[in-house]
C-alpha cells in the first residue's frame, strides 16, 4: 500500500475525507446525492478479485461502515453499491444514497445528468461532517 496514486478522474470528481484501514474515503462532489467512494490504496488493482483475502475483508468492513452512514442520511431509502470500472480502471467502490424522485431515479446515477458541484465553503463543511461521522 505504498506509493499509492489516485486516478486523475477520481481526483477531479471527488474530495478526500479520510484514510480507512485499506481505502481512501472520498466524497463525490455532486450535491444531488449523498455519495462516497472507497479507493483501496493498492496500486494496480482494478478488480475485487485482485485483492488478497485480508484486503477483501478490510474493504468489506469499510463498505459496511460507509454504507450504514449513507443509509442514515435524511431521505435515503435505498443504498446503491457499485464497482464498475469501465471508465476508471482503478478499483473503487461507489456508495450512493437514493430515494424515489431523486435526480436519476429509478435509473443509475452514472451518466445521468451533470454533476452539481458544491460551492467551496459548502464542500468544506460537507467534508468536515463526513470526517466527524467516520470518526
Amino acid at each position: 500500500m505504498t506509493d499509492f496514486t489516485l486516478d486523475p478522474r477520481l481526483a477531479a470528481d471527488s474530495v478526500f475525507i479520510a484514510d480507512g484501514p485499506l481505502s481512501q474515503v472520498r466524497l463525490i462532489d455532486d450535491t444531488r446525492f449523498p455519495w462516497l467512494v472507497l479507493v483501496p490504496r493498492v496500486n494496480g488493482a482494478s478488480e475485487w478479485l485482485e485483492l488478497d483475502g485480508g484486503q477483501q475483508r478490510l474493504l468489506l468492513a469499510e463498505i459496511n461502515q460507509a454504507g450504514q452512514l449513507i443509509r442514515a442520511q435524511p431521505g435515503v431509502q435505498k443504498l446503491n453499491i457499485g464497482a464498475l470500472g469501465n471508465i476508471v480502471r482503478q478499483l473503487h467502490i461507489h456508495l450512493v444514497g437514493r430515494h424515489g424522485g431523486d435526480a436519476a431515479w429509478p435509473g443509475p446515477v452514472w451518466g445521468n445528468g451533470h454533476m452539481i458541484r458544491h460551492a467551496p465553503a459548502a464542500l468544506a463543511e460537507e467534508v468536515e461532517r463526513w470526517r466527524q461521522r467516520l470518526a
